[in-house]
């Protein structure tokens, strides 16, 4: 069944009534609706040009967080052969809210790293929402100085609303392995190529996605704290959210105009979630065209010019 956000009533209206004419129709085949159903079907694509051609930073991220948008495990099976997921941090436990492992991306040998959210409430509290804790990150590390040692690029699949905030998280020391993992990132001799395909949130994100290329989806989002948080902080009213979205400037086209990422996927008319398999298959050409122009560089020149790439953000502003 279809999720629709708030501002898709329209569109919500019209399929509905869709819905209800084929019901109709397959109830008594004496009554013939294909002429109002395809009358409606082209309002339905009207109606979502119409809507998403003017989307603002708090309608994205709504759809950034949209329940049926592919996640990481939907991009892992597409793009990449022989995905081999590892475990553990060899320190103190697994965290499954970060997915990593060895794969084949069009019979090159990489490695991939992504959080992964859940789609139903099973995998959600197996995932905790994407929200990774410290051993999450130990384990990128881990999986990050393997990639290094053989010489195999780093391929990272960006969504999480941020680091699992919670006291134990915190006991084990969560804004270290961020910066550590940050550390590695910055450190690495080898191609790094980092996507948003969701929320890239805080610190949480910045841990996997200090690349030597870094993209995002057209409809996701990228900040240093969530619309809510900024709101509850700045105006102790987080119903400020859509307020805070606006003035945070976390949509591609603002962070694109800011010098922070390299790139924008455009996504299907009416998002992600309505065509997984174009939005993955177009992330797949980008990661390709990436790889054969990094592949050009040697792993000092990759490590200098990543290092660059984010002491020079902010500079020409």
């Amino acid at each position: 069944m279809q999720t629709y956000l708030d501002f898709e009533k329209p569109i919500s209206d019209l399929e509905g009534k869709i819905h209800e004419l084929k019901k109709l129709a397959s109830e008594d085949e004496s009554i013939d609706t294909s002429e109002e159903i395809s009358r409606l079907e082209t309002r339905v694509r009207e109606a979502t040009k119409e809507i998403y051609a003017k989307l603002g930073a708090w309608e994205k991220t709504q759809v950034a967080r949209h329940p049926q948008r592919p996640h990481f495990v939907n991009y892992a099976a597409e793009l990449f052969t022989d995905f081999t997921p590892l475990a553990g941090d060899r320190n103190f436990g697994e965290d499954a809210a970060i997915q990593a492992g060895l794969a084949r991306f069009n019979g090159m040998p990489v490695a991939v790293i992504g959080q992964e959210k859940g789609h139903d409430t099973k995998t959600r509290l197996k995932h905790n929402f994407g929200s990774p804790r410290p051993e999450g990150y130990r384990k990128a590390i881990r999986v990050m100085e393997m990639a290094d040692r053989f010489a195999l690029p780093v391929i990272t699949l960006v969504d999480t609303a941020g680091a699992y905030p919670g006291v134990g998280a915190e006991e084990r020391g969560q804004a270290e392995a961020i910066a550590r993992s940050t550390e590695m990132c910055l450190g690495l001799k080898v191609p790094m190529i980092s996507i948003v395909i969701g929320e890239g949130g805080s610190g949480g994100a910045i841990a996997i996605a200090t690349g030597n290329r870094v993209y995002m989806l057209e409809h996701a989002i990228y900040s240093v704290i969530s619309p809510e948080g900024a709101a509850s902080i700045l105006w102790r009213d987080s119903t400020r959210a859509r307020e805070a979205a606006t003035n945070m400037k976390i949509t591609a086209d603002d962070l694109k105009a800011l010098g922070i990422i390299d790139g924008i996927i455009p996504e299907p008319v009416g998002g992600a979630h309505r065509e997984p398999e174009t939005v993955i298959a177009a992330t797949g050409k980008v990661i390709a065209s990436a790889l054969e122009e990094l592949g050009k560089l040697s792993g000092e020149e990759l490590r200098a010019a990543r290092r660059q790439k984010f002491l020079d953000i902010g500079r020409n502003l």
